[in-house]
């Protein structure tokens, strides 16, 4: 009888652990981003779409860094491209050519799902993101007010205007989007998140209070955009009207003056410059109105990647519009530009 009671005992002993090993064995199996933390996320296991977004990512970044290099180079070396309009296709350059360089780190963000560089480096890397967002809207309503002062009021576009005023204002544009930046990142507690209890440790995410969101819709989205829309609006009736008029005279026969062909060259910089504002609005509105609508991470990222890719399409736009891109780009590439003099060439001469 105590034979059989040790013996039903062991088998029960037996079943008890069969049955709990599968509960050890997934517990044993949950991976932490810092194990020795309470607080730590789970880490996730790498899908295996992990490594073809990684290629992509890789690739983008290679191609939108070359690209805007190109334009860098170009607008920095030749003398004749020393223009106010120039220095804010520039400064966009430089602002898609940071976007480029930051590609890898957001795949791995997306990708890794732990964050292991700390809460300062994620506030720092957060405030950059957003900067390099900001900025590159600011550049683009730069130059919406260029081009509705060139095309609406040409007469006072050379006084209006100038390289001067111009470096001017996008230093003055980038510390007030930098204050804003810096105010927006720390008010919402990126550079530290241990009083936080929404998120775990080794998370990087962008959370921001509902007022915050607001605040941010209107500084950095609807006003913007607003006024870029309104001013090309303007500058598209305004180009409709000219190019009929200059239109009229050629096949009247009567004479061009220089200054007709000036304003045709000036109506096509705006239409090109509008064709760069709205791509990127075409990319920037459905990410702002996503966010604030959607709660789908995927279609975020998608949409993030989208905005991202769109730094690699502005320098096509100028190879496929602007004759003189491709002109300097191949004295860039054959490694011209070394040559003596090579600034003071004239790029808008046809050869």
């Amino acid at each position: 009888m105590l034979e059989a009671q040790i013996k039903e005992l062991s088998n029960s002993c037996a079943a008890e652990e069969t049955h709990s090993w599968p509960m050890r064995q997934r517990i044993m199996e949950t991976q932490y981003c810092f194990p020795d933390i309470n607080s730590s996320c789970v880490k996730e296991r790498r899908s295996s779409y992990g490594y073809i977004i990684y290629l992509f990512a890789s690739l983008l970044s290679a191609w939108t860094v070359f690209l805007n290099l190109l334009v860098i180079i170009s607008i920095s070396h030749f003398k004749k491209l020393h223009t106010p309009t120039n220095m804010i296709i520039l400064s966009l350059a430089v602002t898609d050519l940071l976007v480029g360089l930051i590609m890898p780190i957001e795949a791995m963000r997306l990708i890794e799902k732990c964050w292991y560089f700390g809460d300062t480096f994620c506030g720092l890397y957060l405030l950059f993101v957003s900067l390099l967002l900001a900025s590159s809207l600011n550049n683009l309503l730069l130059i919406a007010v260029d081009r509705y002062v060139a095309v609406c009021h040409p007469l006072l576009y050379p006084q209006k205007i100038t390289m001067t005023k111009t470096l001017i204002s996008i230093c003055l544009s980038l510390v007030c989007f930098s204050a804003y930046c810096t105010a927006l990142v720390i008010n919402n507690g990126h550079f530290d998140s241990s009083h936080r209890t929404d998120v775990c440790y080794g998370q990087c995410l962008v959370m921001m209070r509902f007022s915050w969101i607001l605040t941010d819709l209107i500084m950095s989205f609807i006003f913007p955009c607003m006024v870029i829309i309104m001013l090309y609006l303007r500058i598209f009736r305004v180009v409709h009207q000219q190019v009929k008029v200059i239109n009229s005279l050629m096949k009247g026969g009567k004479c061009v003056t220089e200054g007709s062909v000036k304003r045709k060259s000036e109506l096509k910089a705006a239409l090109t410059l509008g064709i760069i504002v709205s791509v990127y609005l075409l990319c920037y509105i459905p990410y702002c109105i996503c966010s604030l609508t959607v709660n789908s991470s995927t279609t975020l990222n998608v949409l993030m990647w989208t905005l991202h890719a769109n730094s690699g399409l502005n320098p096509l736009v100028y190879a496929l519009f602007y004759p003189w891109f491709k002109k300097t780009a191949k004295l860039i590439l054959t490694l011209k530009i070394f040559q003596p003099a090579s600034s003071l060439v004239n790029i808008f001469t046809e050869h």
